[in-house]
Protein backbone atom coordinates (compact mmCIF):
# COMPACT_ATOMS: atom_id res chain seq x y z
CA UNK A 1 0.00 0.00 0.00
CA UNK A 2 0.75 3.44 -0.54
CA UNK A 3 1.46 5.97 1.92
CA UNK A 4 0.91 9.53 1.07
CA UNK A 5 2.54 11.89 3.49
CA UNK A 6 1.47 15.60 3.36
CA UNK A 7 -0.43 18.36 4.64
CA UNK A 8 -4.41 18.25 4.71
CA UNK A 9 -4.81 21.93 3.18
CA UNK A 10 -1.76 21.68 1.18
CA UNK A 11 -3.06 22.07 -2.79
CA UNK A 12 -0.29 19.61 -4.07
CA UNK A 13 -1.55 16.96 -1.24
CA UNK A 14 -5.10 17.49 -2.21
CA UNK A 15 -4.16 16.92 -5.82
CA UNK A 16 -2.01 13.54 -5.42
CA UNK A 17 -5.11 12.44 -3.08
CA UNK A 18 -7.99 12.94 -5.56
CA UNK A 19 -5.88 10.98 -8.29
CA UNK A 20 -5.21 8.10 -6.34
CA UNK A 21 -9.14 8.21 -5.63
CA UNK A 22 -9.93 8.63 -8.86
CA UNK A 23 -7.46 5.83 -10.00
CA UNK A 24 -9.08 3.72 -7.41
CA UNK A 25 -5.81 3.45 -5.71
CA UNK A 26 -5.04 2.16 -1.88
CA UNK A 27 -3.03 4.47 -0.15
CA UNK A 28 -3.01 5.80 3.70
CA UNK A 29 -2.40 9.45 4.01
CA UNK A 30 -0.79 10.80 7.08
CA UNK A 31 -0.36 14.42 7.84
CA UNK A 32 3.28 15.59 9.05
CA UNK A 33 1.52 18.14 11.43
CA UNK A 34 -0.46 15.59 13.14
CA UNK A 35 1.94 12.70 13.20
CA UNK A 36 5.54 14.01 12.31
CA UNK A 37 8.08 11.74 11.22
CA UNK A 38 10.86 10.52 13.55
CA UNK A 39 14.99 11.54 12.60
CA UNK A 40 15.33 7.40 11.30
CA UNK A 41 12.19 8.37 8.98
CA UNK A 42 14.06 11.35 7.45
CA UNK A 43 17.19 9.69 7.10
CA UNK A 44 15.65 7.36 5.32
CA UNK A 45 13.79 9.61 2.82
CA UNK A 46 17.33 11.56 2.28
CA UNK A 47 19.27 8.65 1.29
CA UNK A 48 16.52 7.69 -1.08
CA UNK A 49 15.46 11.43 -2.19
CA UNK A 50 18.12 13.61 -1.48
CA UNK A 51 18.52 16.88 0.60
CA UNK A 52 17.71 19.15 -2.94
CA UNK A 53 14.64 17.36 -3.13
CA UNK A 54 13.39 16.88 0.29
CA UNK A 55 14.18 20.74 1.74
CA UNK A 56 11.68 23.53 0.66
CA UNK A 57 13.91 26.01 0.86
CA UNK A 58 10.82 28.27 -0.74
CA UNK A 59 9.01 27.89 1.90
CA UNK A 60 7.42 30.09 5.18
CA UNK A 61 9.42 28.15 7.21
CA UNK A 62 12.09 28.48 5.63
CA UNK A 63 12.54 32.34 5.08
CA UNK A 64 11.61 32.40 9.36
CA UNK A 65 14.20 29.90 10.51
CA UNK A 66 17.60 31.61 11.86
CA UNK A 67 20.87 31.35 10.60
CA UNK A 68 22.05 29.05 12.94
CA UNK A 69 18.57 26.60 11.93
CA UNK A 70 19.24 27.02 8.31
CA UNK A 71 22.97 25.98 8.58
CA UNK A 72 21.89 22.91 9.81
CA UNK A 73 20.33 22.27 6.90
CA UNK A 74 23.79 22.51 5.28
CA UNK A 75 25.53 20.01 7.35
CA UNK A 76 24.16 16.58 9.13
CA UNK A 77 21.66 17.47 11.17
CA UNK A 78 19.30 18.22 8.03
CA UNK A 79 17.42 15.17 9.22
CA UNK A 80 17.00 16.29 12.80
CA UNK A 81 16.04 20.39 11.39
CA UNK A 82 13.14 18.68 8.98
CA UNK A 83 11.90 15.95 12.37
CA UNK A 84 11.82 19.42 14.35
CA UNK A 85 9.83 21.61 11.37
CA UNK A 86 7.88 18.93 9.37
CA UNK A 87 6.77 21.81 7.06
CA UNK A 88 10.44 22.52 5.94
CA UNK A 89 9.12 18.93 3.90
CA UNK A 90 8.15 19.04 0.06
CA UNK A 91 5.07 17.79 0.02
CA UNK A 92 3.67 15.34 -0.89
CA UNK A 93 6.06 12.46 -0.06
CA UNK A 94 5.11 9.50 -1.47
CA UNK A 95 6.48 5.89 -0.14
CA UNK A 96 5.75 2.58 -2.00
CA UNK A 97 7.43 -0.37 -0.74
CA UNK A 98 11.23 0.86 -0.07
CA UNK A 99 10.60 3.27 -3.15
CA UNK A 100 10.68 6.98 -1.23
CA UNK A 101 8.90 9.72 -4.06
CA UNK A 102 8.58 13.28 -3.58
CA UNK A 103 6.47 16.09 -5.29
CA UNK A 104 3.54 14.61 -7.64
CA UNK A 105 4.21 14.35 -11.45
CA UNK A 106 3.83 11.87 -14.09
CA UNK A 107 6.77 10.17 -12.86
CA UNK A 108 4.87 9.71 -9.65
CA UNK A 109 1.78 8.82 -11.16
CA UNK A 110 3.31 6.11 -13.61
CA UNK A 111 5.10 4.33 -10.14
CA UNK A 112 1.62 4.99 -8.04
CA UNK A 113 -0.03 2.49 -11.30
CA UNK A 114 2.74 -0.13 -11.10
Amino acid sequence: MIELVGLKNCDSCRAARRWLDAEDIAYRFRDIRESPPSVKEIKTWLASAGTDRLLNRRSTTWRNLSDIDRDQAETKQVAALLSDNPTLIKRPVIIKGNQVMVGFDATTQAACRT
